[in-house]
């Protein structure tokens, strides 16, 4: 045999010897990176068995809050969560590379604003000279202006204090803030557990609509596993429209929080899966404008290039 055949032969059985891990490559389930906020997307699938028998497999990351989870879907280091909307078009406003594909919507009570038990504030108009706490830049921010403009009070006669939800919490109980700009289940947990009282809520007010949000890359790469999980999801939300205890159990045991505040939250909350359709754009693009108006949103958001509005129709929504 010469040396030529001698390296056809060799480089036909290593050929050979690399097809079959090859196949098996190819037919290995993908990969679908998901962020994950405590009580979020995970507990809605496990809960309701969604989460077994998938065709590829899900790893999760655990976040505190969307404003981190966002940081990470914008850096490629996973390819999907769930945040609220505005928190998404916040961070989309300062170019990330990220697009919504699905939504869901809850009702408008689950924002509003809180005071505690023995508070004198009987009124939003109560609130003028008064320290209102909020997460900047979300849901509560734009739903505590949208009630104060409503009630016709100028921004400049309350007093804001920008915190997240652990240092807000401990601001209101203690008095060093006169009122709570806060979404569910935080709100039953302060209504429930610390008798606070909710002075005003945003139905009517907001879209009250979280997004699934995708990086780029995951978007062309992954849309057969991003269109199952969306499918999953929103079966989620159906199961959990009629299983709602059973799902407030199972949150409940996941956050460390009492069983009758999740129950609370979800009965106030009625979350369901939306369609991103026309009408809810537009919804959007009034929310955004008004939003970026009053420095919410950073910068001006042309919300149908921000969505991907095919997952939806995929659905057959």
């Amino acid at each position: 045999m010469t040396i030529a055949m001698s390296r056809r032969a060799l480089l036909g059985a290593a050929t050979l010897l690399a097809t079959p891990a090859i196949a098996r490559a190819q037919a290995a389930p993908r990969t679908l990176r998901v962020g994950n906020q405590r009580g979020g997307l995970r507990s809605l699938l496990e809960v309701s068995g969604l989460a077994r028998d998938l065709p590829y497999r899900i790893e999760w990351s655990e976040f505190p809050a969307a404003q981190p989870l966002l940081e990470a879907l914008n850096a490629n280091a996973v390819d999907l969560g769930s945040m609220g909307d505005l928190n998404f078009f916040s961070v989309y406003s300062s170019g990330a590379p990220i697009k919504a594909i699905a939504a869901t919507r809850s009702d408008g009570a689950s924002q509003n604003i809180v005071v505690r038990g023995d508070s004198p504030i009987r009124s939003v108009a109560d609130l003028r000279g008064k320290r209102i706490a909020a997460a900047r830049g979300g849901w509560t921010h734009y739903s505590l202006l949208t009630i104060l403009h409503k009630a016709g009070i100028p921004f400049s006669d309350v007093r804001f204090a920008w915190l997240l939800p652990a240092e807000a919490a401990l601001a209101f109980r203690t008095g060093d803030v006169d009122a709570w700009s806060v979404w569910e289940p935080y709100t039953s947990l302060e209504v429930l557990n610390f008798n606070a009282r909710v002075l005003a809520d945003a139905r009517g007010l907001t879209p009250s609509a979280s997004v699934l949000a995708v990086h780029n890359d995951a978007l062309t790469q992954r849309r057969e596993q991003l269109l199952d999980f969306v499918r999953r999801n929103a079966r989620g939300w159906a199961w959990a429209q009629g299983n709602r205890d059973e799902y407030a159990r199972f949150t409940a045991q996941i956050i460390r929080q009492p069983v009758p505040v999740i129950q609370r939250a979800y009965e106030v909350s009625q979350t369901r899966a939306v369609p991103i359709d026309d009408a809810l754009v537009r919804e959007f693009q009034t929310a955004v404008d008004q939003a970026q108006a009053w420095g919410v949103v950073p910068q001006r958001v042309t919300v149908a290039e921000a969505v991907d509005q095919s997952f939806s129709r995929d659905l057959g929504a």
